[in-house]
């Protein structure tokens, strides 16, 4: 097949389409000069059989992983032998009354490795210095706690503290105003691994802070500072719910290493399949 002059006086250029035949699939080789030989290029081929069976195994994975994905967050936890949920609720009386004078009530049951606190506050204050504040303490001293402070309105004071038998009581994070919000829940989470962190409602304000070992088992509360305060709040109540458990013992833990194992499978079969 000739192709013309692109161009006048240019020097004609002659180009040869040789075309291959074999049992394999065959490309038009162009070669300049129009004597040359061209080697046809093959088209690597895949048998049927491995050709079906990779799209086959690509379905079923896209599959399991679009049914885990549909699985609601409360079918998976009830999947969970180990999960645990405890929920108290603190009246508005148990806010009036000194730190010291405050009893440390036990939660049914010690809540190990993983846990999560969420607090909601429904706390009418009695005054705009009125303060809530919850302690939840280790299962193994009185003297390992963590504390969570809420203030009155307009100001929503906010305050997270710590205290460790080394390092004692540290306030770890303090917001004068605006440090909460009584449209959301105070998230306080741990983790063996992870630590401590804490979310007002609006964002992460303490992140994976190392507090060791910690089992909460009991709790307190109280809002004054002297005895002779005012009471700091008037009516309402907050609400604390405990989650626990253990997620390695959840079944979707395992998941990700499924679908790796299956992705594996995949390559392998492909792989194969063209060395042959």
């Amino acid at each position: 097949m000739q192709i013309p002059e692109t161009a006048p006086g240019a020097q004609a250029i002659t180009h040869t389409a040789t075309r291959t035949r074999s049992p394999a699939r065959a490309r038009f080789i162009y070669s300049p000069g129009g004597n040359s030989c061209v080697k046809p290029h093959v088209m690597p081929t895949f048998s049927m059989p491995a050709v079906r069976a990779a799209p086959a195994l690509v379905m079923i994975m896209m599959v399991a992983m679009s049914t885990a994905a549909a699985q609601p967050a409360w079918a998976q936890d009830m999947k969970n032998p180990s999960l645990t949920i405890e929920t108290i609720t603190v009246g508005a009386q148990e806010f009036n009354q000194v730190q010291r004078e405050a009893p440390i009530l036990m939660l049914d049951t010690p809540h190990v490795i993983s846990w999560q606190a969420t607090i909601d506050n429904n706390l009418v204050y009695a005054h705009p210095d009125g303060n809530a504040v919850i302690r939840i303490y280790d299962q193994e001293s009185r003297d390992e706690f963590v504390e969570v402070g809420m203030g009155s309105h307009p100001d929503n004071r906010f305050w997270v503290a710590v205290q460790t038998p080394k390092e004692g009581y540290i306030v770890v994070h303090r917001d004068g105003e605006r440090g909460w919000y009584p449209q959301a829940k105070v998230i306080v989470s741990y983790t063996e691994r992870a630590g401590m962190t804490v979310n007002n409602g609006a964002r992460i304000v303490v992140s994976n802070l190392d507090i060791g070992l910690f089992v909460p088992d009991s709790y307190s509360a109280y809002g004054m500072e002297s005895s002779t305060d005012p009471p700091s709040v008037a009516s309402g109540e907050v609400l604390i719910e405990f989650l626990s458990g253990d997620p390695s013992q959840n079944v979707f833990a395992l998941f990700p290493f499924y679908v790796a194992a299956g992705i594996g499978v995949i390559v392998g079969v492909l792989y194969l399949t063209k060395k042959r």
